[in-house]
């Protein structure tokens, strides 16, 4: 028994020491920037695992802004947009529940609900006496709508990027599919493939750097469980209703490859007036045209 005890090691120090190994082999320079700004921090009542710690990148001065990064994916996401933003904000890039590094424990579930527990848990930690504004790309847009709802008065504007989940319904996929597609899902040839598919023009904007940072996470130890887990629960969906009392903007990629066709429709009916068109961008226009966002933020009253 002691020497179980001795040879445990806890979720979050797995994550960790994880991130140790690859800190060095990172390709991207403004990746590595965004690792030496990541914190550990205590949530309440997030995980049955009291003692854990969740990363959240903290950079720049200004403003309180929080960054929710997409489906599978993790902070760095938001790489090339942090340099242009953090002169003027304060930035809070948190690893999305059960997504990126965050630590994975046992018994602990994965799905909206949780994530949702989550993001309140982050918006509470830093919001004090003070309203936050709300940045959201890809699933992680679905997420930002949803938190504004149910905190009014805590976000006070929101922009989303290429967001997703905004409208349809994701069946709850069941054991064992769901790990068959989480595995599938981390194989080199689909992450390949859907780095390349995220992108406006791939021939010219995807290299090792990006296909890199498009799998680092896939080894934090209990990501193939965690996503099994969220497929099961259901995913993110039908989160585009009804409109926040907030002041609300999105920006789509022109060309987005991403996105089902019935879902843009559905969210150019409801956010019409609301949307900017990214010429040059694809499903990541964060990363394509950082300053475009950059400054849609800064212009944003």
């Amino acid at each position: 028994m002691n020497q179980e005890k001795s040879d445990y090691i806890s979720p979050t120090n797995a994550s960790k020491a994880y991130i140790k190994t690859i800190k060095d082999q990172i390709i991207d320079k403004q990746a590595c920037t965004l690792f030496e700004d990541l914190k550990w921090i205590h949530l309440e009542g997030v995980s049955q695992n009291k003692s854990e710690l969740f990363p959240i990148v903290l950079t720049g001065n200004g403003e309180k802004v929080i960054l929710l990064h997409g489906f599978d994916s993790c902070f760095l996401e938001y790489r090339r947009l942090t340099p242009f933003l953090k002169k003027s904000n304060r930035l809070i890039i948190p690893d999305l529940y059960g997504f990126g590094f965050c630590p994975r424990s046992t018994g602990n579930k994965y799905g909206f609900k949780y994530l949702m527990k989550h993001l309140n848990s982050v918006l509470n930690y830093f919001s004090e006496d003070q309203s936050i504004g709300l940045i959201g790309a890809s699933m992680g847009g679905a997420l930002a709508l949803e938190l504004a709802r149910q905190n009014p008065q805590k976000i006070n504007k929101l922009l989303l990027l290429s967001p997703a989940g905004l409208a349809g319904k994701n069946p709850k996929i069941p054991w064992p599919l769901n790990h068959f597609g989480a595995y599938f899902l981390s194989q080199p040839f689909v992450r390949k493939g859907l780095c390349r598919q995220a992108f406006a023009d791939p021939t010219r904007s995807v290299g090792p750097a990006e296909e890199q940072i498009a799998s680092i996470h896939l080894k934090v130890p209990g990501w193939q469980s965690s996503l099994a887990e969220f497929a099961a629960q259901g995913g993110v969906s039908n989160c585009g209703r009804p409109k926040p009392t907030q002041p609300l903007k999105i920006i789509l990629g022109k060309h987005d490859r991403i996105i089902p066709e019935n879902e843009k429709k559905e969210t150019n009916s409801t956010y019409s007036n609301d949307i900017k068109t990214a010429t040059k961008s694809g499903h990541l226009p964060h990363l394509e045209e950082p300053r475009l966002v950059a400054e849609t933020w800064r212009r944003f009253q």
